[in-house]
């Protein structure tokens, strides 16, 4: 006998579970993080080495010498994860303040994943030039800068600028981390349904900071922009469109080298006959209807990434006939979600003291998660590596900082078997030290 088969008010309510669980847990804990030691307190007295009057040697070692400040601090391992909370999840502008549990969430999974300590800063200026100002202000406490929910267009504008301007590796998350991630997961869809990535059809819908950088990415890892239709929220993109200011560059770009065949009209007309259907746009669930994936192309992929709520459920995807079905939630199979990539790239790019993230290094960690998840075993429902597999973020961040080295913008050299067990070390750490703190009781037991 089969499994019963789960009902939708039964796939539902788990979906709206996480979300009811939330808002008991947050007041339970106060927050998600905290600062602890990393170093011994044997008594009272070591604080004559940590602090005054010893601490004052290390200090002066700095001032001789810059480069020490990777020995005697954190700062090698610390990243600095801002935002102005102009574009949080799906949720939209909600300010600094109410961005903060994210930012929160975000460092925790840097710690217990990748093993890296992240602070969350929430900026109180939707100004771009006092934003990028702030963040070189920073700079000297952190070994990297992750951007965080910001809206579009400036987005782009201060990751151009930070990276140009800033001395450590500065990343947009919902661009670059996300453009990765989505990228290993259509590398591995399209080996499902044996489909070569310079042949498919793709269809973005959505042309926020995500979708930008997804396309480059695409693009650069073989497919071809003129087999792109690319929609935004007055319609198809297209060499047409004169309604595109000169502010949303980006837009204007792909107006001239996606749509070769000049299609018109909306989501509807964007979706027919395509093979790759990926969105990150309005959250749904009706944002994309079913009749509209039931004329895609035979095999074909669907990826619905709108956070809290996916643009459709899956099942209505795959009641429609798409074959693969991912969505950036991690209650439902083929979870495409930054979880399973700042992390390791993150932690790639500090141990080699990599002075930037380049995309190359983007596509390495890409390459490297396809290739992890294939070699468990590729299913229409298994498309990635999900955050419960932890060896897979050693694997990508050797990956990455091979990628940095080869690219000439690390300034350390370092073999590939100490570079594994370096960031197995590290992720093996954070994890055990959260099982401990719980084993003993300091973070306490959640009770309803």
């Amino acid at each position: 006998m089969g499994e019963p088969k789960v009902t939708k008010e039964e796939l539902l309510a788990k979906a709206r579970k996480p979300a009811q669980d939330a808002m008991k847990m947050h007041p339970y804990y106060k927050g998600k993080i905290e600062v602890i030691p990393k170093c011994v307190i044997r008594d009272i007295k070591d604080f004559a080495i940590w602090y005054t009057p010893g601490v004052a040697e290390p200090c002066k070692d700095i001032q001789q010498n810059p480069e020490m400040v990777f020995e005697h601090t954190n700062k090698a391992n610390m990243v600095g994860i801002v935002t102005d909370g102009t574009r949080v999840l799906g949720l939209g502008d909600i300010g600094p303040m109410a961005g903060l549990p994210v930012m929160e969430g975000k460092a925790l999974l840097f710690k217990y994943l990748g093993g890296v300590d992240a602070f969350p800063i929430c900026l109180d200026t939707k100004d771009p030039d006092e934003f990028i100002k702030t963040v070189k202000y920073l700079c000297p406490s952190f070994g990297g800068i992750n951007l965080e929910d910001i809206a579009n267009p400036k987005c782009f504008y201060i990751l151009e600028r930070l990276r140009a301007e800033a001395p450590i590796p500065v990343w947009h998350d919902d661009q670059q981390g996300t453009a990765a991630v989505t990228l290993a997961g259509l590398i591995n869809a399209l080996k499902v349904v044996k489909k070569k990535i310079e042949d498919v059809k793709i269809t973005m819908i959505g042309i926020g900071a995500a979708n930008v950088c997804i396309t480059k990415m695409i693009i650069k890892a073989g497919a071809d922009p003129k087999k792109f239709i690319v929609v935004d929220s007055k319609g198809i993109l297209s060499r047409k469109r004169d309604d595109i200011k000169q502010t949303h560059k980006e837009k204007l770009e792909f107006c001239q080298m996606t749509n070769a065949e000049n299609r018109d009209g909306g989501m509807e007309e964007a979706i027919k006959g395509q093979d790759v259907v990926i969105a990150l746009s309005k959250p749904g669930p009706d944002t994309i209807k079913k009749e509209w994936i039931s004329t895609m192309a035979d095999n074909g992929i669907v990826f619905v990434c709108a956070n809290p709520i996916p643009e459709m459920w899956p099942w209505d995807a795959k009641e429609a006939g798409a074959r693969v079905v991912a969505t950036g939630r991690s209650d439902f199979p083929n979870q495409v979600n930054n979880s399973v990539g700042f992390p390791a790239i993150f932690r790639g790019t500090l141990d080699v003291m990599a002075t930037t993230i380049t995309d190359e290094m983007c596509i390495a960690a890409a390459v490297e998660l396809a290739r992890c998840a294939e070699d468990k075993g590729l299913r229409e429902d298994y498309l990635l590596p999900t955050m419960d597999e932890w060896e897979v973020f050693p694997r990508e961040a050797v990956a990455v900082a091979k990628k940095a080295m080869e690219q000439g913008v690390a300034r350390l050299k370092i073999d590939e078997k100490e570079l594994f067990r370096m960031a197995e070390a590290k992720i093996r750490r954070a994890q055990e030290e959260v099982g401990l703190l719980m084993e003993k009781g300091i973070i306490a037991p959640y009770k309803e």
